[in-house]
C-alpha cells in the first residue's frame, strides 16, 4: 500500500492476478478499499474453478447453483452464448467455467462500490482488465507478441477496457467444436461495463479472423483486434 496527499495505491493478489487500486486526488473513505478487496476475495472463493469446494466447482459437478450471484452468472452466461452465436460458451472446455465473465464482473462491481463510497477518481487494473473513472487515464494495451511492448494506448475516462489474448491462459479460449482461435492474436473491447467487455473480447477472439466484422455491430462497445499477421482492425469509435 502506498499513500501520499494526492495518490493512494493498493495492490491485492486475488483471482489469480494482481489487482491494483489507484486513487488520485484524495484518500479513499475509511473502509472503501477494504470492502472492495473483501468482495474480490469472496468472488474468488465462490467462483474459483481451481477450488473443488467452491460453489462453481460444485455446480460443474452437477449440484444446484447456490446463491444469487452464481445463479445470475449462470443465466448471464447462457444469454451471452445466445447473443454471440455460441462463441462465448462457459462450457467450451467441457466443464462449466465462467471465468471469462466473472473477473470483469467482479472488478466492475468493486469499482461500482468505490463510486458509491464516494471515490471519484480511480483506476482498477486486474491483470490488464481495467475500469477507469473520474479523469482521463492513458491505458496501455500489451502487444500480444512482446510482453515489453505496447500495441496501443487507450484514452479512458469512465470506461472499462478488457483484453482477451493467446498470451495468458489463451488455451482456455476455444471456438465451437473445441478448436483453437485461428487468424487472431488479441482482442480489446471498451465500453461501460467490464464484465460485458470481457465476455465480448473472449467471444471475438474465439471467432478468429471473423471477429472484427462481428464487433462492428456491438451496441455501446468498441473493439481493437490484432490479427495473426499483426494487422490491426478497430471499430470506428475505438478510443485509441
Amino acid at each position: 500500500m502506498t499513500a501520499t496527499l494526492d495518490r493512494f495505491v493498493h495492490v491485492e493478489h486475488v483471482m489469480g492476478t494482481a489487482v491494483t487500486f489507484d486513487v488520485r486526488g484524495e484518500r479513499p473513505p475509511a473502509g472503501a478499499i477494504e470492502a472492495a478487496v473483501a468482495w474480490l476475495h469472496r468472488v474468488d472463493a465462490e467462483f474459483s474453478t481451481y477450488r473443488p469446494d467452491s460453489a462453481v466447482s460444485r455446480f460443474a459437478r452437477g449440484e444446484a447453483p447456490e446463491g444469487a450471484d452464481l445463479r445470475w452468472i449462470v443465466d448471464r452466461c447462457e444469454r451471452l452464448r445466445e447473443q454471440t452465436g455460441g462463441f462465448f460458451d462457459a462450457y467450451a472446455t467441457g466443464s462449466f467455467d465462467p471465468s471469462a465473465l466473472v473477473k470483469g464482473w467482479a472488478v466492475q462491481r468493486a469499482a461500482d462500490g468505490l463510486r458509491m463510497a464516494g471515490v471519484g477518481c480511480f483506476c482498477l487494473n486486474a491483470g490488464g482488465d481495467v475500469v477507469a473513472a473520474g479523469r482521463p487515464w492513458r491505458v496501455g494495451i500489451r502487444h500480444p507478441l512482446d510482453a515489453h511492448a505496447v500495441a496501443a494506448v487507450v484514452e479512458a475516462e469512465d470506461l472499462a477496457i478488457a483484453t482477451s489474448a493467446l498470451y495468458e491462459r489463451g488455451d482456455h479460449v476455444v471456438a465451437p467444436g473445441g478448436r483453437r482461435p485461428d487468424g487472431v492474436l488479441s482482442v480489446t473491447v471498451t465500453g461501460p461495463d467490464l464484465g460485458i467487455a470481457d465476455a465480448y473480447a473472449t467471444a471475438a477472439l474465439a471467432m478468429g479472423a471473423d471477429g472484427p466484422a462481428w464487433a462492428l455491430a456491438l451496441d455501446g462497445y468498441e473493439a481493437l483486434t490484432i490479427l495473426a499477421d499483426e494487422t490491426v482492425r478497430t471499430t470506428p469509435g475505438f478510443p485509441a
